[in-house]
């Protein structure tokens, strides 16, 4: 079994690991919401350049058409930075499960040493002469 200092270590290294592992997780969920919040931008400026039926010069036609084809382009560039930020939370949710799996097995590994401290100093005692003291002398 390891010594209770070597554990007490080994939990705050886990822990410190699963603190750093967390705020990337949130960090992958943030850019994951910026991404996200970006596309649904460039879909409502699609829709404000959207063709309509008011009688307008050719030029604006050609400037319009031009300006949904870049968000077109903008569109498909989104999507892709969203699918490989939702890859990143995936990844990164997986990483802080596995983190707290290290951190509670440590955990584990002091309650079994303590119990087994416990247990130990137990027998100790059940096995220790028996130290009655006479409190009187006989009367």
């Amino acid at each position: 079994m390891a010594k209770p200092a070597k554990l007490d270590r080994l939990l705050r290294v886990r822990t410190l690991q699963l603190g750093l592992v967390r705020a990337e997780e949130v960090r992958a969920q943030d850019r994951f919401r910026s991404e996200t919040a970006l596309k649904s931008r460039i879909a409502q400026l699609a829709e404000g350049v959207a063709p309509s039926s008011a009688q307008t010069a050719g030029f604006s036609f050609i400037a319009a058409a031009h300006f949904r084809d870049r968000l077109q382009q903008s569109a498909e560039a989104a999507e892709g930075r969203l699918r490989a930020a939702e890859q990143v939370v995936e990844r990164a949710a997986e990483a802080t499960r596995e983190a707290r799996r290290d951190q509670s097995a440590i955990e584990k590994l002091i309650a079994r040493a303590d119990a087994d401290a416990v247990l130990k100093a137990i027998r100790a005692l059940e096995a220790a002469p028996p130290t009655r003291k006479i409190r009187h002398d006989p009367c």
